[in-house]
């Protein structure tokens, strides 16, 4: 009993370790036939710069870019996330992606949750596959409510997610 017990070891770690796609909205499921690939936990912030308003009735907090640290659950580090956006793996590939869908996501002061496809991928890594970005569970990240004086004033804003990526 005991030495079946050991054997089946390796089989449940492998399954508790296996990412589980997230409960989204429809319209933030990938395309059918991807395959989640991994998981990444974001701890960052959100850039916002204050510009000026098109029509001229003063300035406005407009996003700039993101810049996080991606790790996997246990805290291993996985990579970086940039402006494009773009995320890079340690192993050196990327993936830029393009927003193809948002929904606000269940915290009104947390970034909204998106579905992004690959625009491209680079290197032969990790993220040199990635067809679909799902941001989810948004924490924090959005523009201070406060509006901005000074045209050029940056605020970095705190933010964390997890994302998902499929192939």
């Amino acid at each position: 009993m005991r030495a079946a017990a050991l054997a089946m070891l390796p089989i449940l770690a492998a399954c508790a370790s296996k990412p589980v796609p997230p409960q989204v909205p429809a319209a933030l499921q990938p395309p059918a036939g991807q395959v989640l690939q991994l998981e990444a936990l974001a701890q960052g912030w959100q850039i916002y710069e204050c510009q000026a308003k098109a029509d001229g009735s003063g300035t406005a907090w407009v996003f700039k870019a993101p810049e996080a640290t991606l790790a996997d659950r246990a805290g291993r580090p996985l990579g970086k996330h940039y402006a494009g956006p773009t995320w890079e793996g340690l192993d050196g590939s990327t993936v830029v992606g393009e927003v193809k869908a948002r929904d606000p996501g269940p915290d009104a002061k947390a970034i909204p949750w998106l579905l992004l496809a690959a625009k491209s991928n680079g290197g032969s890594g990790v993220f040199s596959t990635t067809k679909s970005i799902q941001r989810v569970t948004t924490v924090g990240g959005v523009a201070p409510a406060e509006a901005c004086t000074a045209a050029g004033q940056v605020v970095r804003v705190t933010y964390t997610a997890t994302y998902y990526f499929y192939r």
